[in-house]
């Protein structure tokens, strides 16, 4: 499930999700706005019908609500993921990613993954590369100078 507010000009691309998953198994939807997106993030992680539940957040996320998630997304055995614009994180969040394309000729689908908090272990950087025939990330060498 994707929650975003409505008035949101990007959008999903079912052709762009086709090599991660079928989209007729995508539920997007639309919310008035981030407290709506708050709300029905939480219960459908509460729920546990949907193994993920990924929202787009524009504002800074209170630990209150973080925590709230938090405790929505194991009570229901659910994965949430925000995705939040630089510097907005919440301390309740168990881990932070930072996650960019690089550069490779060859290889257009090669990207850094940084993680760059961790409440329970250690951080680290990982290159990866989506595999669509097997539908999994693939860890890979950094490109050589």
């Amino acid at each position: 499930m994707w929650v975003r507010e409505e008035w949101e000009s990007i959008q999903i691309n079912p052709n762009g999700v086709a090599g991660f998953m079928a989209p007729s198994e995508l539920i997007v939807c639309k919310t008035k706005d981030q407290t709506q997106t708050l709300a029905v993030a939480e219960e459908a992680l509460r729920d546990g019908a949907v193994p993920l539940v990924v929202m787009t957040l524009n504002k800074p996320l209170g630990l209150t609500e973080g925590r709230r998630l938090q405790l929505a997304a194991r009570d229901g055995k659910s994965t949430g993921l925000a995705i939040i614009p630089e510097g907005m994180g919440s301390n309740a969040a168990e881990t932070r990613w930072r996650c960019a394309p690089v550069f490779a000729p060859k290889d257009s689908t090669l990207q850094k993954w940084e993680l760059i908090k961790n409440k329970s272990g250690t951080l680290g950087v990982w290159h990866v590369r989506w595999e669509p025939t097997s539908r999994r990330l693939i860890m890979v060498s950094p490109a050589g100078e």
